[in-house]
């Protein structure tokens, strides 16, 4: 396993590369360019401590309005898609009782992403397909800020979809393994 700074290097190469490149997030580029997201590596694999550290980071993100979202990194569990979606519902539910509900919005990725109903080799599966298992903290102000000055952001899915269906599942695989570089 690599070391944490290599492991954040290979997770802002995809985030420069397949987020912005392909232009998956139309909001990433201006927060990437203002030094606005934060990477973490949350190197357990307990539940209990993978919650916890979620909550952490949703309580820098209230004290600390220079970051606008977080990137957590979970590289040594959540291998399998079904525990990650697991841990997934769990930190919606914690946000829920933490009284976070509205206030952030989790965003999911992870190497084996797969959408309900889709072939196993559709290249959309790398719209949400990333280096590691990884949880995105959004603010959901900004989130709804960003969208209310963009047109038809309802397409903002659809669009990413047809890009990733249109370069393919071997460059968009091709694109991911070289985050490894």
């Amino acid at each position: 396993m690599p070391d944490t700074p290599t492991m954040i290097r290979q997770t802002q190469k995809w985030v420069l590369s397949v987020v912005i490149g392909q232009n998956f997030c139309p909001f990433a580029k201006p927060e990437h360019d203002a030094n606005r997201i934060h990477y973490s590596v949350v190197e357990t694999g307990d539940f209990s401590e993978q919650l916890q550290s979620i909550a952490e980071h949703c309580a820098a993100l209230d004290q600390d309005i220079e970051r606008e979202t977080s990137l957590l990194i979970f590289p040594n569990a959540l291998t399998d898609f079904d525990d990650y979606l697991d841990l997934l519902d769990l930190a919606n539910a914690l946000l829920t009782g933490q009284g976070y509900e509205g206030v952030y919005q989790l965003a999911s990725f992870h190497p084996d992403y797969c959408f309900e109903g889709v072939g196993p080799d559709d290249p959309s599966h790398y719209t949400n397909r990333s280096p590691y298992p990884m949880i995105h903290i959004l603010r959901e102000a900004s989130l709804e800020a960003a969208l209310a000055n963009y047109p038809n952001p309802e397409n903002i899915p659809v669009r990413n979809v047809r890009r990733a269906q249109s370069l393919g599942l071997t460059v968009m695989a091709g694109l991911l393994a070289a985050c490894y570089d």
